[in-house]
């Protein structure tokens, strides 16, 4: 009977199926990872919501934020991970066994069958392109790829948080290690080598594809360069994904720095907004509290330190009250649209990504 079990079938097929069986299984595990992520940031965010930061574009001091606003910004890059991985997972799920060499079984076997028989969802539904299909391990690629540019992003953020410059966040020394010559460093290793392992897995990426984009119809022997980026993707982001969570779980934060990194020059949007808020064009209050700016710089103060006269001779709109924008608390709680920073907006971020979850842990 042991001579029969290749009838009508081909090496090419039944590889095929047994990597993506492995590979269904590879991703239930990341799967796990990264929900277990995504956890650790929105439990963090919930119990760390009243620590404001500054916001940064360009890396260059912006708004106040929340620093729950940070966590759950990259909370929701990893979200968005994770529906891309659930939707890979659809079509790793399905059969190629039954196509032969190219032109299918000459035996009359019930694919579909076998498909439940592996708790496959499906059959890969023509032949030829059954025999060569390796979208899936792209995907896989192009997933890993993305994943680990936001788990570097994330990094690199933290790298430069941690920095004494910084100084906004320390790491535990379970994910640090000392310098070899300078006994006073403290060096972010593990978040330096997630940033560093993502290089490797978009080269691979961008290695298959090149593989693959010249090749005519059906099976040719180069498919077979799929195993090594696939197999070294999957210990990559095996590895790297609960290493981002024990830096995260493990991180400690420094509140009084984060404040202390606060300027009154980062509510100059601020300014212009009580304006708004006064009947004058964003066109014009854009401009006025620039040259509220300009003046704190000629003055050698902060901007902050401008009182009522010196902002009412640069507009009549001013009133006692704009004193009151001095504020880095209000300004964040003027932020509370859906998806903002105020307390309310990111404990409602919270919320649904805590629903998010619990739909999909029962997948």
């Amino acid at each position: 009977m042991a001579g029969n079990l290749n009838t009508g079938r081909r090496r090419n097929e039944q590889v095929d199926t047994d990597v993506r069986l492995w590979l269904r299984d590879e991703i239930v595990e990341l799967r796990g990872h990264l929900i277990t992520l995504i956890e650790t940031a929105t439990n963090r965010a919930e119990a760390e919501v009243e620590h404001l930061m500054p916001g940064y574009t360009h890396l260059q001091p912006a708004q106040p934020v929340r620093w729950s606003h940070w966590l759950m910004s990259h909370a929701a890059a990893w979200e968005r991970d994770l529906q891309r991985l659930d939707n890979l997972a659809e079509r790793v799920s399905m059969l190629p066994l039954g196509s032969g060499a190219l032109a299918g079984n000459p035996f009359g076997v019930d694919r579909q069958h076998m498909a439940k028989e592996l708790n496959l969802l499906g059959v890969c539904p023509n032949s030829m392109d059954a025999v060569s299909d390796r979208d899936f391990v792209c995907e896989f690629l192009f997933w890993s790829s993305m994943t680990m540019a936001h788990l570097s992003r994330f990094a690199e953020d933290l790298i430069i948080y941690c920095s004494g410059e910084f100084g906004f966040v320390k790491m535990a020394d379970a994910y640090s290690t000392g310098s070899s010559l300078m006994p006073q460093k403290k060096n972010p290793d593990a978040l330096e080598l997630l940033r560093g392992k993502t290089g490797r897995v978009m080269g691979s990426l961008s290695g298959f594809l090149t593989t693959i984009k010249g090749l005519p119809s059906t099976y040719n022997k180069d498919l077979q360069e799929d195993k090594e980026p696939l197999f070294d993707a999957v210990d990559t982001m095996s590895a790297t994904l609960p290493i981002a969570g024990g830096v995260l779980s493990t991180l400690t934060v420094v509140p009084e720095r984060m404040k202390s990194r606060l300027t009154t020059e980062m509510l100059a949007t601020d300014l212009a907004e009580y304006l708004v808020r006064r009947g004058v064009p964003f066109r014009q209050t854009h401009h006025i509290a620039g040259d509220a700016v300009r003046l704190a710089e000629e003055r050698g103060c902060q901007l902050g330190d401008l009182g009522y006269e010196d902002l009412k001779g640069l507009h009549e709109a001013f009133g006692e009250d704009v004193i009151e924008v001095w504020n880095f608390e209000r300004s964040v709680e003027q932020r509370n649209a859906e998806g903002g920073t105020s307390h309310g907006a990111v404990i409602q971020q919270v919320e649904k990504m805590r629903q998010l979850l619990d739909k999909a842990k029962m997948t």
